[in-house]
């Protein structure tokens, strides 16, 4: 394992000591406005929630939702929606409530699209309130090289302080009280890797 790296109870690679990452309003241009795919990618993603837990949910949370291009695609499909971020988070339409604190907050289905790696303390899932989650994240799916993972695309210190595979996330998200339900790397449709390697991680989750 690489220095300043440990393996949790759930074998989820974490980084241990970390300068907080600034989050601002250049970092959100950057990796959701300023992306010709925003649109593709929410309606997959969409997809991907509704297929798999067999229906449109009634309500819905995205935590750490960036630009809003997810809830404003959820909008007509799902009539209650929520948003999370960090400061400064981007201004949500008044149809959109923004909400302070996840755990406190109901929703049939909470989304964590490239916002669960990012948290400096996870165990808050087994907290929240829902029936499902959905996620997607960096597939770390050969975080035992130790020569692979140093050169990784997705090891940004500091900013991503969790490494997930299939394995990992399923263990974790079983012990927070939940059942996977389907995965997948669908988003590499869009987001695919030069090697044709696995690059994004999805999954479902039902709370039991």
């Amino acid at each position: 394992m690489l220095e300043n790296y440990t393996k949790t109870k759930d074998n989820v690679i974490k980084q241990i000591n970390y300068t907080p990452y600034m989050y601002d309003e250049a970092y959100t241009e950057d990796r959701y406005i300023n992306q010709p795919t925003s649109d593709i990618m929410s309606y997959l993603r969409l997809g991907f929630v509704i297929g798999s837990i067999g229906h449109v949910p009634k309500s819905l949370m995205d935590v750490g939702y960036g630009s809003g291009n997810f809830l404003q695609t959820c909008k007509g499909f799902i009539n209650e929606l929520y948003g999370n971020d960090v400061p400064p988070a981007y201004k949500l339409p008044e149809d959109i409530q923004f909400v302070n604190d996840i755990t406190q907050q109901y929703a049939e289905v909470i989304t964590f699209f490239d916002s669960l790696e990012h948290f400096p303390d996870i165990e808050f899932v087994k907290d929240l309130n829902c029936k499902f989650i959905v996620i997607s994240l960096p597939w770390c799916y050969n975080g035992n090289d130790d020569e692979w993972f140093k050169s990784w695309k997705h090891r940004r210190e500091d900013e991503h302080l969790y490494h997930f595979d299939k394995d990992s996330l399923t263990t974790f998200m079983d012990r927070q009280g939940y059942t996977l339900l389907n995965y997948s790397n669908i988003e590499d449709k869009i987001r695919v890797d030069k090697n044709l390697t696995p690059n994004i991680l999805t999954a479902c989750f039902q709370k039991r």
